[in-house]
C-alpha cells in the first residue's frame, strides 16, 4: 500500500526571491566585461590552506564594476521585498538571478567561491554536503547564487550563499552577537519526491536525529510526557523568543548528568556539519547565555513518519539558539544562534 504524499510547500522557490532562470540575460551581458585573469588563479591556490575571508578578499579584488554593480551592496543594503538582504534565510531562495557556474563569473572566481563554500564546511563533511547538491540542485553551482555585503578589507563584510535546502554566510565575524553569520539553513530530499520513509534512506543529515532520538530513549516515563510536543510550529519560526519565556519540551536541566552527556553529543553532532572556528563561536553563544541547562529539547509527535515513534521533527531551544530539525516530509534544518536574544530573525 502506497502512502500518501506528503506534500511540502516551503520547498516552491521563494517567491519574494528571484527567477532563477532570470540569470540567462544577466549573464550575458556582463560576461563581455569579464577578462581571465592568471593571477586569481594563483590566488586560488593560495587560499586552500587559508580561512574562506581570504577567498572572499580575493574574489571581492577580482570584481569588475560590472560585476560588482550586480552582486555586491551595502552592509546593511534593504531589499524593496525582503528587507534586510544580509540576515535574509529561507529553505529555497536566490538572493540574485545569477548562478555560479555562468560566464558571468570567470573560471579563477568561481574557484574562488568554491573555496568560500568548502572553507566554510567541515572537510570531512565535503562528500555529504556536495551528495546533497547533487541530489537536491543538480550539483554544485547549478542553482546557487553568491552576493556580497561591505568591503573586504575596509571593515565590516559577508558573503551569503543561497540555494535550494542552502544558506550559508562567511563574515569573519564581522555580524556582532551571532554564530556563523547569522542564521542559516540546510536540508536534503536525496530521493526528490517531497516524501521520504520513516528511516529517510541516503539523507545525509538523518544521523543527526537518531543522534538527538538516543537522548529520548534514554527518558523516563514522567521526563517523556514533558519532551513530547503535540504540534510542531512552522519551520520558518526560528526567531528567539522574548527574554523569560518558556520553551517547549524538557528543560535541561532537569536531565540527569548521562542524559545531559547525550544532549551535549547530539550538540556536538549538529556543530560538526561546519569550520571550527564557527563550531567554537557557536559554543560561545551558547555559554553567554547561560549554557545547554538554559535550553529545552522538544520532540513532536506531528509529523512522526511511519508512527514509529523515532521523532522526525525535534527543536533544542534556548535564550539565544535555536536548532529546528523538521524532519517531514524531508529534511529542513533552521539554525539561528547569538549571544545576544534580540537578535531579531528575517525569515
Amino acid at each position: 500500500m502506497s502512502l500518501p504524499a506528503r506534500i511540502c510547500p516551503d520547498c516552491a522557490a521563494d517567491t519574494e526571491g528571484f527567477g532563477r532562470r532570470d540569470f540567462l540575460k544577466t549573464a550575458s551581458v556582463a560576461a563581455a566585461a569579464v577578462t581571465a585573469a592568471p593571477l586569481w588563479a594563483q590566488a586560488a591556490d593560495t587560499t586552500k590552506n587559508s580561512p574562506p575571508e581570504t577567498a572572499v578578499k580575493l574574489l571581492y579584488e577580482s570584481l569588475t564594476p560590472e560585476q560588482k554593480a550586480k552582486i555586491c551592496h551595502e552592509w546593511d543594503y534593504v531589499h524593496p521585498r525582503m528587507g534586510l538582504l544580509r540576515t535574509r534565510v529561507s529553505n529555497n531562495w536566490h538572493i540574485n538571478d545569477i548562478e555560479i557556474n555562468t560566464d558571468f563569473y570567470t573560471k579563477e572566481q568561481k574557484q574562488l567561491i568554491r573555496d568560500v563554500f568548502e572553507g566554510c564546511i567541515n572537510p570531512d563533511w565535503h562528500e555529504r554536503v556536495y551528495k546533497q547538491l547533487e541530489d537536491d540542485a543538480g550539483g554544485y553551482g547549478n542553482h546557487q547564487n553568491i552576493a556580497i555585503f561591505g568591503k573586504p578589507g575596509e571593515g565590516k563584510f559577508e558573503l551569503v550563499m543561497t540555494g535550494r535546502h542552502l544558506t550559508l554566510r562567511c563574515d569573519g565575524n564581522s555580524a556582532e552577537h551571532v554564530a556563523f553569520g547569522g542564521p542559516i539553513f540546510y536540508g536534503h530530499d536525496p530521493l526528490g519526491t517531497f516524501n521520504e520513509t520513516k528511516d529517510h534512506p541516503q539523507n545525509v543529515y538523518w544521523p543527526q536525529a537518531l543522534e538527538a532520538n538516543k537522548v529520548f530513549e534514554m527518558l523516563d516515563g514522567k521526563q517523556r510526557k514533558l519532551a513530547l510536543v503535540a504540534k510542531r510550529p512552522r519551520e520558518q519560526d526560528s526567531g528567539f523568543r522574548t527574554p523569560g519565556s518558556e520553551y517547549p519540551g524538557i528543560p535541561i536541566s532537569e536531565l540527569s548528568s548521562d542524559q545531559k552527556a547525550q544532549v551535549q553529543k547530539t550538540l556536538d553532532m549538529l556543530l560538526d556539519h561546519y569550520r571550527k572556528s564557527d563550531q567554537e563561536e557557536a559554543l560561545t553563544c551558547i555559554k553567554a547565555q547561560g549554557g545547554l541547562d538554559k535550553c529545552s529539547l522538544a520532540f513532536y509527535q506531528d509529523g512522526d513518519i511511519g508512527n514509529d515513534g523515532v521523532w522526525d521533527c525535534w527543536r533544542l531551544e534556548g535564550p539565544a539558539f535555536v536548532w529546528y530539525f523538521r524532519g517531514e516530509p524531508h529534511v529542513h534544518v533552521w539554525v539561528n544562534v547569538a549571544s545576544d536574544p534580540s537578535v531579531k530573525l528575517n525569515a
